[in-house]
């Protein structure tokens, strides 16, 4: 049996796309053939500081104030890998996104160990690394990038970061994945339209364009809000100023296991993000069989097909560009204006889902064409 190394700054309870494929992908490797273990932080002293979930024994480090254990998050890491390592001796090591490659290159100082690193960044290429120009931390990135055995990306896009930064060596696009048989099932009846966007309530996933939309819409359409972040209350103070705010439920954080019986409640999926590395959130839509509205930013060009954009493929999605909210309202009033066309361009995304997004899938690339350049399996 191998051991390999997940350096990851969350974990489970904590759940974002990252989270989801890291347990996904975890999950459908036999834990007789790969061990993983995972050196992640502890966000709340209610957190295990060390606990399995499905095949990744989890080791938690900080002290539940998230400020300062997140600034000490990588050399503690560094010591608490060299430890681990000692006892369970590690074949590989695993570096889920980018900023994950500081501790895991100090680490290798010590014992040089091969490791892949996964890139699912969200936020733009600009917004991720000027905050680190600053900082002594970018000789680390470089080197980090420069000696990973492989790098696995989960689009085109942030193939090309990648390749940015100077790496030349394999470059796998292995997209994330979706549960399909989780998603799948009937719609629930409900009175009027129903809208849903399932994000981080962050700048970058626009959500305040939704806002700005949905004003321009009649009043029998209505909002689900499914997340929660920093830009909460700014949101419901825009959706008060526009005078929509009667019309949005705010679900907040909700359990992923959950999110299926929500969209099955809703109508049409929207999320135009101004920046995207790919975006489960799409495809788990699709999966469910909502027509779906979203930019073409990222990662979200590699599956969102328009019509009109994009004449050369099958049709998945109603393409809008950023910061457009006016672009928005008439793709809902389009999809609601021609059933047959909408049924057509949901069969079609639901095709291309089983097809080349099911995590059974995506396992068995991660495993045949990462896990097996970094140790042998």
């Amino acid at each position: 049996m191998k051991r390999i190394l997940i350096f990851s700054l969350a974990y489970y309870p904590r759940v974002g796309g990252a989270e989801v494929s890291i347990k996904e992908i975890t999950d459908r490797i036999a834990s007789d053939d790969i061990e993983f273990h995972m050196v992640t932080l502890r966000f709340s002293l209610q957190d295990a500081p060390e606990e399995k979930i499905g095949n990744v024994f989890v080791h938690r480090i900080g002290w539940g104030t998230l400020y300062f254990s997140k600034i000490l998050f990588i050399p503690f890491s560094v010591g608490k890998a060299i430890q681990l390592h000692r006892k369970y001796k590690f074949d590989a090591s695993w570096a889920m996104m980018s900023y994950m490659l500081l501790p895991i290159i100090q680490f290798n100082w010590f014992v040089g160990l091969p490791y892949a690193l996964t890139l699912q960044e969200g936020d733009s290429y600009e917004h991720m690394f000027k905050r680190l120009r600053i900082l002594p931390f970018m000789p680390l990135l470089a080197g980090g990038f420069y000696k990973a055995t492989v790098v696995q990306v989960i689009s085109t896009y942030l193939g090309i970061w990648a390749r940015r930064w100077g790496f030349k060596g394999p470059l796998e696009i292995i997209p994330n994945g979706v549960d399909i048989q989780k998603f799948v099932g009937e719609k629930v009846p409900h009175e009027g339209t129903v809208l849903i966007t399932t994000s981080r309530l962050v700048s970058k996933n626009a959500i305040d364009d939704i806002m700005r939309a949905i004003a321009l819409l009649p009043q029998n359409i209505s909002l689900v809000v499914v997340g929660d972040g920093p830009n909460k209350t700014k949101l419901k103070a825009l959706a008060q100023a526009k005078g929509v705010m009667g019309r949005i439920v705010w679900e907040g954080y909700v359990d992923h296991a959950q999110l299926p019986a929500l969209l099955h409640v809703a109508d049409i999926f929207v999320r135009p993000s101004r920046s995207e590395g790919m975006g489960n959130s799409f495809i788990e839509a699709m999966a469910s069989g909502l027509p779906v509205i979203a930019t073409q930013e990222g990662g979200i060009a590699d599956f969102l097909f328009d019509s009109k954009r994009n004449p050369d493929k099958p049709t998945t999605g109603w393409a809008v560009d950023k910061d457009s909210p006016a672009q928005i309202a008439e793709a809902v009033k389009d999809i609601l204006a021609h059933p047959q066309q909408v049924k057509k361009v949901v069969e079609n995304a639901c095709a291309m889902v089983k097809e080349k997004y099911d995590w059974d899938l995506i396992a068995k690339d991660m495993r045949e064409k990462v896990f097996k350049r970094v140790i042998q399996v």
